[in-house]
């Protein structure tokens, strides 16, 4: 038996802001997108080449809306991994990525702090070895 961590749900104000910050800012891919009627959608988008991607929820109602940005607590609790750490710090800043700090390297590798425009903390990291 095989298993994998296929999707994670990330509330969003709504579906295309959240498509459009991952697709034309991270550079995600777009790999799904359908109409589920009254206003809801099935909207998964994911790092080129991974097998967890991310299913993009429109908040509903007052506790989810209050939780956009907040998924984590305010930590930081998504980590982007990269095999090209200045490659993609570069790319993302050109493309509009405000970084909390400048990079740092830590024991398990190099890494950046930065916020999606939800409020969601990330970690760009290129873990050591």
């Amino acid at each position: 038996m095989t298993q994998h961590l296929a999707l994670m749900s990330l509330l969003v104000p709504d579906y295309d802001a959240g498509i459009a910050f991952f697709t034309d800012v991270m550079g995600f891919t777009l790999l799904e997108d359908t109409d589920l009627g009254d206003g809801k959608r099935w909207v998964r988008v994911g790092p080129k080449g991974a097998q967890t991607a991310f299913l993009l929820a429109k908040a509903v109602g007052d506790a989810q809306i209050a939780a956009i940005g907040n998924q984590g607590g305010g930590r930081v609790w998504l980590f982007l991994q990269t095999d090209d750490f200045d490659r993609d710090y570069m790319r993302m800043q050109n493309n509009g990525v405000a970084f909390d700090d400048a990079p740092r390297d830590e024991p398990y590798g190099r890494v950046a702090v930065f916020s999606d425009p939800f409020g969601n903390r990330w970690d760009l990291i290129q873990f050591k070895g």
